[in-house]
C-alpha cells in the first residue's frame, strides 16, 4: 500500500493520499464498492442539477459527477497542492471548473448551487462549522457529506498496523466523529434526510432548502 502525505502551498498538511478509488487491494475494493453505492444512492435522491465539491481531491468524483451531470454546471474547489493540480489536467470536461480556494469564505453567490458536497473533507478542516455555514449559504437544496467513522476508523487503523504513534489517528485529520454527533452537527444547518453507515464511514444528505 502506497501512501503520501500531502501539503498545501502554505505547509498544512491536507491528508494522506492513497489511491483508495483505483486499488487492487480486494479488502479496500469491497470496501469502497459500498461506499460508492451508498454514495450513488444519496447522489440519486437528491437529483442536482449543479454541484460545488468542496475539498475535491485529485477529482476523481466530481469528474464521475460533471459526466453524470451533463450539461450541468460543477465546480471543485481545493487547497494549493500540486499533486492534485496534476491529477486536474487529466480529468476534464466543458461543464467542469477546478478553483483553488478555501471553503470557509468561498466567492460564489447565495444558492448558486443545487448541491454542496464534502467527501471525505470535513475531518481536515480546523474550522468545520464555518466550512458547513459556507456549504450551506451556497446550496440551493442539498449537502451531502461523508468523515470517517469514530472511534471505528482508528481502531480499524491501529489494527492493521497503521500511525500507532497517534493512536491511529491519519495524517491531517484534526476532527473526530460519531455517527451520532455527526448527525447533531449537521441538524444545525438543515434536515438530516438519510444517514447511511458504510463501514467504516458516516454519510449524510442533508436539506437546507425547499
Amino acid at each position: 500500500m502506497s501512501t503520501n502525505v500531502t501539503v498545501d502551498g502554505e505547509g498544512t498538511v491536507t491528508g494522506n493520499t492513497y489511491d483508495k478509488y483505483g486499488s487492487s487491494n480486494p479488502v479496500v475494493r469491497r470496501l469502497m464498492t459500498e461506499f460508492h453505492r451508498n454514495l450513488d444512492e444519496l447522489w440519486g435522491l437528491a437529483s442536482p442539477t449543479s454541484i460545488l465539491d468542496v475539498g475535491c481531491g485529485e477529482g476523481v468524483l466530481t469528474y464521475e459527477w460533471a459526466e453524470r451531470l451533463g450539461d450541468g454546471r460543477i465546480v471543485g474547489i481545493d487547497l494549493d497542492d500540486p499533486l492534485l493540480h496534476e491529477q486536474w489536467k487529466t480529468r476534464q470536461r466543458e461543464n467542469l471548473e477546478y478553483r483553488v480556494m478555501k471553503a470557509e469564505n468561498m466567492p460564489f453567490a447565495d444558492n448558486e448551487f443545487d448541491m454542496a458536497t464534502a467527501i471525505e473533507v470535513l475531518e481536515h478542516v480546523p474550522d468545520a462549522e464555518d466550512t458547513l455555514c459556507e456549504m450551506q449559504r451556497c446550496a440551493k437544496q442539498w449537502i451531502l457529506v461523508s468523515v470517517p467513522r469514530e472511534p471505528l476508523w482508528r481502531a480499524t487503523n491501529v489494527a492493521r498496523g497503521a500511525y500507532w504513534k497517534t493512536m491511529g489517528n491519519t495524517p491531517g485529520h484534526v476532527n473526530h466523529w460519531s455517527s451520532g454527533a455527526f448527525k447533531r452537527l449537521l441538524s444545525q444547518y438543515g434536515e438530516v434526510v438519510e444517514l447511511r453507515q458504510p463501514f467504516p464511514w458516516t454519510m449524510c444528505l442533508v436539506r437546507v432548502g425547499d
